[in-house]
């Protein structure tokens, strides 16, 4: 008979997700994008799975409307600029962010975030 292991409770995880609003005047995007830095709180049960449950809350959020000038708008989710384990500091439900002006952020998705395994929870 074998024993019953005990299971760990999920961990708290922090992801700071990027997204951009992309207004089509006609055919054009143009380069300057409002972007939003959101950081959402959730639980895991490692940094992988919370990397996936991050990445399902940014592609999730897409969404486009029609602006008051009538110009499509696109809210979409560039990706994860990272990924923290969190400990009792803070709220289950609290979320933060922030809005910046960037430069063309989907194209440079690459050079804005860093590389899965260089993400905060996944280091030592």
């Amino acid at each position: 008979m074998s024993a019953i292991e005990p299971t760990l409770p999920p961990l708290r995880y922090s992801a700071k997700l990027l997204f951009q609003f992309r207004v089509m005047i006609g055919a054009d995007p143009g380069i300057m994008r409002t972007c939003e830095e959101r950081i959402v709180v959730f639980h895991a049960t490692g940094p992988r799975k919370a990397l996936a449950e991050a990445k399902r809350r940014g592609r999730k959020a897409r969404m486009d409307y029609p602006n008051s000038d009538g110009n499509r708008v696109f809210f979409e989710f560039v990706g994860v600029m990272d990924l923290l384990e969190l400990g009792p500091e803070c709220d289950d439900d609290e979320v933060w962010y922030d809005i910046v002006v960037r430069k063309l952020p989907m194209e440079r998705a690459a050079q804005l975030l860093p590389q899965e395994g260089k993400l905060s929870a996944f280091r030592p």
